[in-house]
């Protein structure tokens, strides 16, 4: 029985309602007052659609997806490769090896998504039509790691849409048995190239991808997320997921969490000063407030401005305000400590929208009211947007509310806001 009838064995849709259980969530609540309300008419703030990372990442993920369709895989393999050679990034530090790779994939990843979507896929739905295709071309260049690592990601990508990202015991057993099988094909995938392409960033995104399958002890996974920080030190991704993995929400505990993201700050000071101990407990401090009364909030609040200092973008300035004013600084959990530092990072949100802060990119701040999760299913991207434009102007008219209250009017510029009397 070859792999693909046995992923088909395991992940037979049924009957009954088997959804990726990652049903969409709202954006969180946001604090305000009426003067806030009323002082978003005095904000004037470029807010383009698409952003100049949005332009950059879809061109990459286009260009990806075109030479996929066309069947240029020779060409695409020898382009993705002298990305990830080059460490080449968007503005925004995402690898153009990642987007390309992504775009190559999509049209499968999509068709299964969108399969899966309803939660009640038909017998015949396409579920395993692309997939099958991909392994046809890794077929025809079986020694060739761009194709494989493009077919393992496709998998790694199909099995989240089946298993969503709650807690394991709140996904139908049925989802859980698709997802381990496409991730087990991932690896299996993977494994040939592991000595040829230990300095792959792109190749050892993959693997570190496989931890969510449940089986890989919690330093193991520390370990090897270290390595890929080092093979891209400037990616803030890895750090992030490295962080997420070694909390209590994996494999890991608060200590190790506050180790692992000291080790990272001191491997990567060269690149971040003291942003790669931010990165890594950036995801971690979410809804986690015994991660937020441990925190060395000084240490944390520097990283974030060495991060700006380094990343001067408008994608990291409204991810890292979104994150302070939203993510973190919208929420009170009731633990003194805890709040104490959320109150802390909230206030950051301050000197970042006045000093680095020239455009607004609403999607970051529908996303973060969400808690940045990358699972979470959107059922009107156009409605999501405006709600997070509407929160983010609310937030950042509180900011600005005694100049507002002045009678003056703030226009963002290129050099950051202006205060001007109406």
């Amino acid at each position: 029985m070859s792999i693909l009838s046995k992923i088909m064995r395991r992940a037979q849709p049924a009957s009954e309602d088997v959804s990726p259980s990652q049903p969409a969530v709202a954006p969180a609540p946001l604090e305000q007052t009426a003067a806030s309300v009323k002082g978003t008419a005095a904000l004037m703030i470029a807010c383009p659609s698409p952003t100049g990372e949005d332009k950059a990442r879809d061109a990459h993920r286009l260009r990806g997806q075109f030479f996929a369709r066309q069947d240029r895989w020779d060409e695409l393999s020898a382009e993705i490769s002298a990305a990830d050679r080059e460490l080449t990034a968007t503005p925004g530090a995402m690898p153009v090896a990642d987007l390309l790779c992504y775009g190559a994939r999509s049209d499968v990843v999509a068709a299964a998504e969108h399969a899966l979507i309803d939660g009640r896929p038909s017998r015949d739905a396409p579920l395993l039509q692309g997939i099958e295709a991909l392994e046809e071309m890794l077929a025809e260049a079986p020694d060739d790691p761009v194709r494989a690592i493009t077919v393992a990601q496709a998998h790694i990508d199909i099995g989240w849409a089946w298993r969503g990202t709650n807690w394991q015991d709140q996904v139908p057993q049925q989802n859980l048995d698709a997802f381990e099988a496409h991730f087990d094909r991932a690896r299996d995938i993977l494994e040939p190239f592991e000595a040829t392409c230990a300095a792959s960033a792109l190749y050892c995104t993959a693997r570190t991808a496989l931890n969510a399958r449940g089986t890989t002890p919690g330093k193991r996974v520390a370990r090897e997320y270290e390595k890929l920080i080092d093979l891209n030190p400037m990616n803030p991704a890895p750090m992030r997921a490295l962080g997420n993995y070694v909390s209590p929400k994996w494999y890991g505990n608060h200590q190790e969490l506050e180790v692992e993201a000291r080790r990272t700050a001191a491997r990567t000071q060269a690149s971040w000063g003291a942003g790669g101990y931010t990165w890594v407990m950036f995801d971690a401090l979410a809804g986690d407030p015994t991660a937020c009364a441990n925190l060395d909030a000084d240490f944390f609040i520097e990283g974030l401005q060495d991060i700006l200092d380094r990343l001067t973008d408008q994608h990291t300035a409204n991810t890292l305000a979104a994150f302070c004013a939203h993510t973190i600084g919208a929420h009170r959990t009731g633990h003194p400590r805890a709040d104490a530092t959320r109150a802390r990072i909230a206030d950051c949100a301050h000197w970042i929208v006045r000093n680095h802060l020239t455009e607004l990119h609403p999607l970051i701040w529908a996303h973060a009211a969400a808690g940045f999760d990358n699972g979470l299913r959107v059922p009107s991207p156009r409605r999501f947007e405006a709600t997070g434009q509407q929160n983010a102007l609310r937030v950042i008219a509180t900011l600005f509310q005694n100049e507002i209250a002045d009678g003056r009017r703030i226009i963002f510029t290129a050099e950051g806001p202006v205060a001007e009397h109406c």
